[in-house]
């Protein structure tokens, strides 16, 4: 794919497009942060890109680090996190996009990455100063984004297009945390092909989210893209989006032409939950796109989202299926500006590996076509491409791949040196671990090969068990369903970890009803006996920082008694 295809972004690295922005547009507002902890109604803070550069200088000089070394930005969402993490970067240092030690539950894997990437400097905010000191119990730089103090006189190093810009954290469904390492050229490759791949015009663009700025698709949707490009960028904290979900949406209708991205959950939660009242007062019909990615998409909750949302101008060609890995900076295959294409499989076919369309079977969502990578879907055990219609690992190769993970190079040469046996390029190919289709033109995704659940030799997708398991009862909470396999006698066997909203109103005689009703639909759907069903209150099944089921996590958890006695078949 030529470059001249692309949009122009406004240089060769992050920081070349920083200064592009503050000396073409000084006075154009590059980032507002929409502030619901500061006033319900989100108080506007807005800075404009000379704003923005000056404070981000500031900050840079404060950072008393050399080319090569890391910095981790513990900062809250908001105008700082922007600042930290582009001040690394400006320093000539690595960034590392992490959070603020506050976060609940993911102490221990804050802990696991820091140990990993081993900074020498830390960026975070006067405010929560006193908690990254308390948390990381040991003498090491630590720099206030909106208080910093210059310690370094002269410019900083000119970064060049190879240079590490950042390490990006994955988030560890199933295996630790790997940090993988993207370059500017990475990055900025990988913007222009999302943006090619959306069809956004990125001179009525504006982009809007809540997804944290430690995530991939969050960084690169909130921070990246619009400092690429030249964009609005309009943040807002993820709390306040849970905590009143129309904040989202108000602020997409808000901006005209303005675009978003979203994990599936999110369209469920604001289908469900924003009331009517609230959905009469929206003006989503300038809106440009939401893409819905970073997890498995359930068909039947976008139409529930394009239901509820249809008298406030949304269409279903709005919303934009994609996927992709923090492996390949973030963004793979996005679909075209059209409804989204629901695609029924025969299942048992699809068990065996074939994708054929049929009338009753499992539905799955197409993804889209790459733009300016390829993608191959290959026989894992031979490395050879196979035909369309066929499931196999989905490979990527492209100038957005990333150059493997951070001091692990036995892992990044599994997963990031693939060679294709006889095919063109024979690499080097990203091993995604993801199991994939390519029908009609776009790719549908299938699962993970380490989900995969292998019972007397047919393959079952652990979504497609988890979607069955929650249709039981509508007390069981969507997409909070765990299905995974243990050792048998013979074979795989199968084991289903649920949550139950009333769980700690359950009688004993109801609880077992229903893992009844369960076992009897898994039967029925997927010819499966599962060994046990577990029924557990809200926020048992362990989830990873983006959000995903961690099924190894939970598998993990089931072995070790952690949930107890299972109910009795």
């Amino acid at each position: 794919m030529s470059q001249e295809n692309f949009p122009a972004v406004g240089g060769d690295t992050l920081t070349a497009c920083l200064r592009h922005w503050a000396a073409a547009t000084p006075d154009a507002p590059a980032l507002t942060f929409a502030d619901f902890a500061a006033d319900p109604a989100g108080r506007r803070r807005t800075l404009t890109w000379r704003q923005l550069a000056e404070r981000v200088d500031a900050a840079a000089a404060a950072l008393p680090v050399s080319p090569g070394d890391r910095v981790a930005v513990l900062c809250p969402q908001g105008p700082d996190y922007v600042v930290g993490f582009l001040a690394a970067v400006t320093a000539g240092a690595i960034a590392v996009p992490l959070f603020d030690p506050g976060l609940p539950g993911h102490a221990g894997r804050l802990a696991a990455v820091l140990a990993d990437c081993a900074p020498s400097a830390v960026v975070t905010t006067a405010a929560a100063r006193p908690a990254v000191e308390e948390f990381l119990g040991r003498d090491l730089a630590i720099v206030a984004a909106d208080r910093p103090e210059p310690v370094r006189p002269g410019p900083a190093p000119t970064a060049a297009p190879d240079d590490v810009a950042y390490l990006q954290y994955t988030s560890g469904s199933t295996r630790s945390p790997a940090g993988v390492v993207l370059t500017h050229a990475n990055v900025l490759a990988n913007v222009t092909q999302a943006v090619r791949g959306l069809g956004l015009d990125p001179a009525a663009a504006t982009t809007v989210s809540w997804l944290p700025l430690f995530h991939d698709m969050g960084l690169v949707l909130g921070l990246i893209t619009p400092l690429a490009l030249g964009l609005r960028s309009v943040l807002m904290d993820p709390l306040a989006f849970v905590e009143r979900p129309v904040r989202w949406l108000e602020l997409l209708g808000d901006h005209p032409g303005g675009w978003s991205a979203a994990p599936n959950f999110a369209f469920h939660y604001c289908a469900s939950r924003i009331r009517d009242v609230d959905r009469a007062r929206l003006r989503l019909g300038r809106v440009t796109a939401i893409v819905n990615g970073a997890e498995p998409i359930n068909p039947d909750v976008l139409d529930r989202f394009h239901t509820a949302f249809a008298a406030a101008g949304y269409r279903p060609e709005m919303t934009r299926p994609a996927y992709g890995l923090a492996e390949a900076t973030v963004f793979v295959t996005t679909g075209p500006a059209a409804a989204p294409r629901v695609t029924t499989f025969d299942r048992d076919a699809l068990a065996t590996g074939t994708a054929r369309p049929a009338g009753h079977g499992v539905q799955l969502v197409a993804c889209g076509a790459p733009a300016g990578q390829l993608v191959a879907l290959v026989d894992p055990e031979t490395a050879v491409t196979l035909p369309d219609g066929s499931v196999g690992e989905i490979w990527v190769h492209g100038p957005n791949v990333g150059d493997g993970y951070w001091r692990k190079p036995l892992e990044s040469t599994e997963t990031f040196g693939a060679r294709l046996a006889g095919g063109l390029p024979e690499g080097p190919w990203l091993r995604t671990g993801d199991l994939g289709v390519r029908h009609d033109g776009e790719l549908y995704i299938a699962g993970r090969i380490k989900d995969l659940i292998i019972v007397d030799g047919r393959n079952h997708y652990p979504q497609d068990v988890e979607a069955t398991a929650a249709s039981a009862d509508a007390a069981i909470r969507p997409g909070s369903v765990a299905a995974f396999a243990v050792a048998g006698t013979d074979t795989e066997a199968v084991v289903v970890v649920a949550e139950h909203r009333g769980h700690a109103d359950l009688a004993e005689p109801a609880e077992r009803a229903l893992a009844a009703a369960i076992r009897r639909r898994v039967s029925d759907a997927h010819g499966l006996a599962l060994r046990d069903v577990l029924l557990v209150p809200p926020g048992r099944v362990p989830r990873t920082s983006s959000g995903k089921i961690a099924r190894g996590a939970c598998r993990d958890r089931y072995l070790a008694g952690d949930y107890g006695k299972a109910l009795a078949r």
